[in-house]
Parts: structure tokens; C-alpha cells; sequence
């Protein structure tokens, strides 16, 4: 990819005003400020302290925001991504990168007591939420949501021109907001299980497991209603929904990860690797990790069913290898630790299970597609450049084809960056070979004419 389709009319260097430095400034110091209650392993003041940091993070966002889009007109600009050190690996990307994957590594695999002075810290705030202190996961899911909610502002300013953009990013916000952390936190307030009604089986994989069954039909009568809710989503929500929309109804409007790496991640986008090396590993690996919770789904449950008789000890290793590699390493530490080093979808285009069925249900029965007017193409290469799945879109745009992957998670950033309304987000007739007779129809008819 040319630098120069990513800086068009941009110096070589990118620019950064005295108030977006102070703005940094301030969001950088309330991050430092949490970070140094974390080493203290203490809370002095937690409320204050937590608003003067949560506060100063807030504040810079916003003062960031008004600098770099409200003073100038609506619209994309490229700004020099591959000129500034945060999004062009530099030292500030490698920077955030090590805080990131060191914070992830900590909050998997190290104990609770790690975690002393940040869940003092949130204490009151999870005292008002569920009425019990907090823990490191309370810490981690909150932080998650106000990384969420606050870049999530950012993101809505600068793409304000697409109302699309601006609809999906409302939504994930509201799912994390209501349905990922207030929800849960509800439940245990009112003394009922948590449970989070945004993640399901495969990429949630203890709820397809006969420990969940076992454990919500017997905690309370409420969570009997848990179960219908998960089962009827994985079985009839997800295909139907699939079909209608693609798996962005899901990736781009729902997921967790895939709102934080919508909104936190914007500015890694560009770096996913286009290669069609990259695509290989990626189908590899992302269907390899599928089999491997769906082998470890069956053996749990044959293995429930034989009373341990099968497999017992195979199963609990297995399902311990699968916790700590895939559900802590990759999907934690690499898939979000890495947003600056190797772009923001690294878990979703790679690992993530629930996106390998929503793939292949996209893939092979699906209305969803990105049609192409492939007359108007440019080559300018800002599709391919933005496309977070490693999508080369610019490859589809010139030769005129519509953009039908199984990766695709429907953020429709290609259309709205480009500068010739090449790319529209659509449905099609899903059947591949209904869509190949329409063609030849059309050819018909044009041979017709040509013969009169």
C-alpha cells in the first residue's frame, strides 16, 4: 500500500496543535493517576480520586475532539496516519502496545491481590451498582465500558457525515452500556447470577457447556429463562439474523470486542497486514480454534453424560489448555495488547470462534454484500487501507466485484472513505447461483437486442 493514497494533501509530518498536545496531556495524566493507585496498592480518597482521573481522561477526549474534527468540515481525512508514532508503530504505538499487553497479561494470570488499590478505588462505585466491593473483574469491565463510551464520542465525531457510522456506534455503546455491564451488575444486586446477554456460544464458551446448564437451572427460577435465552440465540437468532444482515448485525453492532475495537482501535485500523499470506494464517487459524470449542463443547458434555467415565481427565486438561491459551492469551493479551502493532481486529479476524460460524453463514447464505460500481474506481487504495479485517477491497473495487468474505464484519469504513461512492453496503440475492442466472439472463437479453 502507498503512503501516499493515506496523506494525500498531508505534509510528510502530521501536525499535532498545542491543544491537542494538551489535551493528550490531560487524558494521558488521569491514566497515569490510575495507574499509580494500581502500584500503590491503595486508594487514598477513592471517590475523588477516581473522578479526578475518569474526569481528566473525559475532559482531554473531548477537548481532542473539537480540535481535530469540529474545527474543520465534515468528512474523512487521512491526517498523516502513517507519520504519527501512535498509528504508525512508533514509540508511542510500542508504548501503549507494552501497558496494554502488560495490564492484560496481570489481570489473567496473576492473583487477585495484584489487584488491591484499583478495586479499592471502584469499590464505591460497585457498592452503588450490585452492593459488594469490588473485584478485578468489576475494574476490568468498567474500565472497558468507559474506553467504550468515551472513544466511542471520538468515533461518532469523525465519521458525523455517516449516519451509518454513527447508528452502529450508538448501539454498541448501548449493549456494553446496558447489556454488558448494568445489566450483570443488576442481577447481582438483586442477588441473582450474572450473566452477560451480548456474548453466546462459541465465542462464550462456558455457556454451551453442561456446567452453565447445570448452574443456572439450579441457582434460581429466574435463570431457567438464561438457558431459552442463549439456546435460542445460537440456534435460531444467529442464522436468521445472519441471513438478513451479515454478521455485522453481531460484529459491528453487539459484540464487546468488536465495539472496542471499533471505537478504541479506530486509530489502528489501517495496520492490519493485506497480504494474501495474512488471509491464509487467518483462515487457518481462525477455523482451528472453531473445531477446538467444539470438540471441547462435545467432550464436556460426553463427558457429563459417562459421569467422568470418558475422558475425565483429558477433558479437564484440555479445557484448561483452551481457557489459558484462547480465552486469556489470545483473545486478551494479543487481541487487544496488539491493537497498535498489528491493528485493531486482531482477536476478531483471527480467533474469535463466534465470528468463524457468523463467517461461514455470511459466506454461504447470506443477502448481506458490499456491491461495487466499479466504473468509478480511482485506485486510490483508502478501502483496502481502512478495512480492519485485512480485506484488499481495492482488488474487488477495480475489477468491479462484489466484496463477498466470510471475514467481512459490515463496518462499512470502505464506503464511507472513499471518495467516489464506489462501495454501498446491500443486500443481495444470497444464492449464488440464482445471482449467476440473472446474469446470464441479462446477457440474453443483450444478445437479443444485439441481433434486432
Amino acid at each position: 500500500m502507498n503512503d501516499a493514497s493515506l496523506s494525500i494533501a498531508t505534509p510528510k509530518r502530521a501536525q499535532t496543535s498545542g491543544r491537542q498536545k494538551f489535551a493528550l496531556a490531560m487524558a494521558g495524566l488521569g491514566a497515569v493517576l490510575l495507574l499509580l493507585v494500581w502500584a500503590a496498592q491503595n486508594a487514598f480518597a477513592p471517590v475523588p480520586v477516581l473522578l479526578v482521573a475518569l474526569g481528566l481522561m473525559i475532559a482531554g477526549a473531548l477537548l481532542f475532539v473539537r480540535e481535530e474534527y469540529l474545527t474543520r468540515p465534515e468528512g474523512i481525512r487521512n491526517n498523516g496516519v502513517w507519520f504519527r508514532s501512535l498509528s504508525a508503530r512508533g514509540v508511542w504505538g510500542w508504548l501503549i502496545a507494552v501497558v496494554l499487553t502488560g495490564f492484560y497479561t496481570v489481570l489473567y494470570f496473576f492473583p487477585e491481590s495484584w489487584f488491591t488499590g484499583l478495586t479499592a478505588l471502584f469499590s464505591p462505585f460497585s457498592h452503588l451498582l450490585r452492593r459488594m466491593p469490588a473485584d478485578k473483574w468489576f475494574v476490568y469491565g468498567a474500565l472497558y465500558t468507559f474506553s467504550i463510551l468515551v472513544m466511542g464520542v471520538k468515533f461518532m465525531f469523525k465519521y458525523r457525515h455517516n449516519r451509518y457510522q454513527v447508528l452502529r456506534t450508538v448501539s454498541v455503546m448501548f449493549f456494553q452500556l446496558g447489556f454488558a455491564f448494568l445489566i450483570p451488575a443488576f442481577l447481582q444486586m438483586m442477588q441473582q447470577p450474572e450473566y452477560y446477554f451480548t456474548y453466546f456460544w462459541p465465542l462464550k464458551d462456558y455457556y454451551g457447556s453442561p456446567g452453565a446448564v447445570q448452574y443456572y437451572s439450579s441457582a434460581t427460577d429466574i435463570s431457567v429463562y438464561f438457558i431459552l435465552f442463549s439456546t435460542f440465540m445460537i440456534v435460531v437468532a444467529t442464522p436468521v439474523l445472519t441471513y438478513f444482515f451479515g454478521k455485522r448485525w453481531y460484529c459491528s453492532w453487539v459484540c464487546g470486542c468488536g465495539g472496542l475495537a471499533e471505537t478504541a482501535g479506530d486509530p489502528f485500523r489501517h495496520l492490519s497486514d493485506k497480504s494474501l499470506k495474512a488471509w491464509r494464517i487467518e483462515r487457518w487459524i481462525i477455523h482451528s480454534v472453531l473445531v477446538a470449542v467444539a470438540v471441547l463443547t462435545g467432550l464436556l458434555w460426553l463427558n457429563s453424560w459417562q459421569q467422568g467415565g470418558v475422558l475425565g481427565r483429558f477433558s479437564h486438561v484440555y479445557s484448561t489448555a483452551y481457557g489459558y491459551i484462547i480465552g486469556m492469551a489470545f483473545s486478551g493479551v494479543v487481541g487487544v495488547g496488539f491493537y497498535p502493532l498489528l491493528g485493531s481486529r486482531v482477536w476478531c479476524r483471527f480467533g474469535c470462534p463466534m465470528a468463524a460460524i457468523l463467517g461461514i453463514l455470511q459466506k454461504k447464505k447470506s443477502k448481506f454484500r458490499i456491491t461495487v460500481n466499479g466504473g468509478q474506481c480511482i485506485s486510490c487504495g483508502n478501502c483496502s487501507a481502512y478495512c480492519e479485517m485485512g480485506i484488499d477491497v481495492r482488488h474487488y473495487a477495480q475489477r468491479g466485484q462484489d466484496v463477498v468474505r466470510a471475514s467481512c464484519v459490515g463496518c462499512g469504513i470502505c464506503a464511507a472513505v472513499c471518495p467516489r461512492g464506489v462501495l454501498r453496503l446491500e443486500g443481495a440475492a444470497s444464492d449464488a447461483g440464482e445471482r449467476a442466472r440473472q446474469l446470464r439472463t441479462v446477457h440474453v437479453r443483450l444478445e437479443d437486442v444485439k441481433i434486432l
